[in-house]
């Protein structure tokens, strides 16, 4: 229902219908607003029994307008996750679908975001570590309906009675699969039940699910500048972070948090709840790609990585100058393809060749040493230096990045993939000798060029004059 709508159908209600009461401290709208007489009934009890649910919603926009229990919560009879409850007929999810009957804009960019896909992760390696090699294969395994799914999502299950299985519900991850068909969790970031918008836009927000070894979205923000300057301002914006559109640049000077880059409106362009729309690199894969890549490969038509990147451009020119920008671009697309070129490319095509041709099962994902320390190369230590350089964390990029990835490469990839090379020749059978070697020709061209012959002490007289020059000329502008 359009909200005007709503207003118009509220203001019309009978005089004599009780309205509910905000507490101490709730915004203070200008009227006491009214309620239906449905949702009335829900807070008859509920204002006993889940208070602190109740709470929640009195400090709400939705409470200043009006909207109640049942106007978010009021099922269909076809619906397969209705049940009858108290003489209404409700469902306990309430899905971007059901919010679109008001927020039709933010529910259509939202559901054409990466977010909105989180839930593809149940058919990767990730959730192939939570079911199997963490899990339980005998049921739904805990390790991922507590871990993966709850940032994720899962696809929500419903029981004969309308009610929700337990082994998928609660869960309001970023992808959740709905019964009604939408996808994803509004509530996943504007939590339950006051929907903030201020609560949204912290930092602390994003970081319920980007964090920890593989993707350190919120560590790195808080070592760098722009995670500095928000803790030092926080007690000035605060206040300011409900506003609808609080734009850099002109709500606020510095410190930008997560949605600030990602989803805020900035000079003429607005805000977005589409969080994919101005990132122009992939970062999660074992080999990054600019994001149009694969949606390009399938033949489909969407925005290009560079008018992604024109817009995130326009963000950064709320602070920055132009040339500062450029610059910070150069160097970022230098990072990526560093770990591209260097690690990530030869690693990917030497581990291929190895499951293609049977030297290691390919049917089985994690029962070898080899298993584990590619996925951690390329999905802990390579994307740690990926994010890093994308969000100015140089500690990241560095010391939990490029060296853990270098370190990974050379002190146990390389180890392992000649481990497995000896014993398949020395097994005596010719079809795996002769794979050994192709891959052995291919890991020898690898080692032997420009970026990793120095392992192999082939450095050229030049490549070790320019270093022992580069160390004096150190040790010089240190030692005064």
């Amino acid at each position: 229902m359009n909200f005007r709508l709503f207003l118009v159908a509220a203001a019309m209600l009978p005089a004599s219908l009780a309205f509910a009461q905000a507490p101490a401290g709730a915004p203070k709208p200008n009227r006491t607003p009214p309620v239906s007489k449905a949702t009335q009934n829900c807070l008859s009890c509920h204002e006993s029994i889940t208070a602190g649910i109740v709470g929640q919603w009195k400090r709400s926009r939705h409470y200043q307008l009006g909207v109640g229990c049942m106007e978010c919560h009021r099922a269909s009879k076809g619906d397969r996750d209705g049940f009858e409850h108290n003489g209404a007929f409700i469902s306990i999810l309430v899905t971007p679908k059901d919010c679109s009957q008001c927020h039709a804009k933010e529910t259509r960019e939202f559901q054409a975001s990466h977010h909105s896909e989180a839930a593809k992760i149940l058919g990767s390696l990730d959730n192939v570590l939570a079911e199997v090699v963490e899990g339980n294969m005998e049921r739904t395994s805990p390790s991922a309906v507590s871990g993966c799914w709850q940032c994720h999502g899962s696809e929500i299950k419903v029981l004969d009675n309308g009610k929700l299985d337990p082994t998928t519900w609660p869960n309001t991850g970023m992808g959740r699969l709905n019964p009604d068909g939408s996808k994803g969790s509004c509530s996943a970031c504007h939590m339950r039940h006051n929907f903030s918008r201020a609560q949204a836009r912290m930092p602390e927000n994003c970081g319920r699910c980007h964090m920890g070894p593989d993707h350190p979205q919120i560590e790195v923000y808080n070592e760098s500048k722009h995670g500095i300057a928000f803790a030092a301002n926080r007690g000035r914006y605060e206040p300011l972070m409900d506003k609808k559109k609080w734009m850099p640049g002109e709500d606020f000077e510095q410190g930008p948090t997560c949605s600030t880059c990602h989803m805020s409106a900035a000079s003429d362009m607005p805000l977005t709840h589409d969080v994919g729309a101005r990132i122009s690199w992939t970062l999660r894969p074992p080999v990054s790609e600019h994001i149009d890549a694969a949606a390009k490969a399938a033949g489909k038509s969407v925005k290009p990585w560079e008018a992604r990147r024109d817009d995130m451009k326009k963000v950064c020119g709320s602070c920055h100058g132009a040339g500062w920008i450029e610059g910070w671009y150069t160097q970022f697309d230098n990072s990526v393809g560093l770990y591209n070129d260097k690690f990530g490319r030869p690693a990917t095509r030497l581990y291929q060749m190895l499951r293609s041709s049977d030297l290691i099962t390919k049917d089985v994902d994690f029962d070898e040493k080899i298993e584990f320390t590619y996925y951690q190369l390329w999905h802990h230590e390579g994307r740690r230096a990926r994010h890093g350089a994308a969000m100015m964390g140089p500690d990241y990029t560095q010391w939990h990045g490029n060296y853990e990835v270098a370190h990974r490469f050379y002190a146990e990839f390389v180890p392992e993939l000649r481990e497995i090379l000896h014993a398949a020749k020395a097994s005596g059978d010719a079809a795996r000798s002769a794979a050994a070697t192709k891959v052995e020709q291919e890991l020898e061209q690898v080692l032997n060029s420009p970026q990793h012959r120095w392992y192999i002490g082939k450095l050229t007289p030049e490549e070790r004059e320019a270093r022992k020059k580069a160390s004096e000329e150190f040790r010089k502008r240190y030692a005064q």
